[in-house]
């Protein structure tokens, strides 16, 4: 697969998690963060599953099973405090929080893979966190718990993006990679589940929201990116996946309610050519034989 259609799959995957993190938002009406993962972490495992089967012919590699640890515990963490900041905090600000990890995640690549970002992917990391504050223009700079979570979560998924592309440039099998990451989370959440909310008159009030987390949010823009990023660097990798600020603040004001200010306009079209950029551009080759 060519970088190019790597990328778009990238940006494919960034507008379905904009619009699926209306539906974080609204589900906290009817189950609590914990509940919240574990359901769509099993939605997602199971439907992930039979394109494992496909995989079935394809042998793990030496230090599979270690590396695949290391990313399911990021994404499992990654997951639970990204949902636990909705609880008190907007979906727009939780978005553009989220996206600090544009700017963490090419120091992260560096210092683990020694993937030394170029000159211009720097630069259009830091326009991205600019945009973004821009983006964020009713946010009044009053932090909240939910804000600090999301900040923690930017920390979380920069590190994965990282952790993620080194184990599918070197051991492949994405769909396997993707199952064990949802199943992962689902197990280690459940203890946490059975403490809250959970109960079948709840799962029922919330079905529509978890088949668009569970199976579009989770499982098909998961897949797309632990797929693409065979193919493409996680620095590359983080800035288009910030274009989720954009589409989440589109979803947010046509579904929630909540409206952007002119700055907000403006950070949006900064955000969305620091995208276009990085998906059009080619950026380092993959080293493929990081263990």
């Amino acid at each position: 697969m060519s970088r190019f259609k790597a990328n778009s799959l990238l940006l494919l995957a960034a507008a379905i998690w904009g619009v699926g993190n209306v539906f974080h938002k609204t589900i906290l009406a009817h189950l609590d963060p914990m509940a919240v993962v574990f359901l769509t972490s099993v939605i997602a495992g199971v439907v992930t599953l039979p394109f494992v089967v496909r995989e079935r012919d394809a042998a793990a590699s030496a230090g599979w099973l270690p590396s695949v640890t290391r990313v399911v515990l990021l994404f499992a963490l990654g997951c639970v405090v990204q949902q636990m900041s909705y609880v008190s905090t907007t979906v727009t600000n939780s978005s553009l929080l989220i996206s600090g990890s544009t700017v963490i995640t090419p120091i992260a690549a560096w210092l683990i893979m020694r993937e030394r970002p170029s000159a211009l992917i720097m630069c259009v990391a830091v326009l991205t966190v600019f945009g973004s504050a821009l983006l964020a223009g009713g946010f009044n700079g009053s932090a909240t718990t939910g804000d600090a979570f999301a900040v923690l979560t930017a920390i979380c998924f920069a590190v994965w993006t990282v952790e993620l592309g080194r184990h599918v440039q070197a051991h492949g099998r994405p769909f396997a990679t993707a199952s064990a990451q949802f199943l992962g989370t689902a197990f280690a959440t459940l203890p946490f589940a059975l403490q809250g909310t959970m109960s079948a008159e709840t799962i029922l009030a919330a079905w529509p929201e978890l088949v668009m987390l569970g199976v579009f949010s989770t499982a098909i823009g998961f897949c797309l990116q632990t797929f693409a990023q065979r193919y493409t660097t996680s620095s590359h990798a983080a800035v288009i996946c910030s274009g989720e600020g954009v589409f989440a603040a589109i979803s947010a004001a046509a579904l929630l309610g909540e409206r952007l200010s002119p700055d907000g306009f403006l950070g949006a079209g900064v955000i969305l050519s620091s995208v276009l950029f990085a998906a059009v551009s080619t950026g380092p080759k993959l080293n493929a034989s990081v263990p």
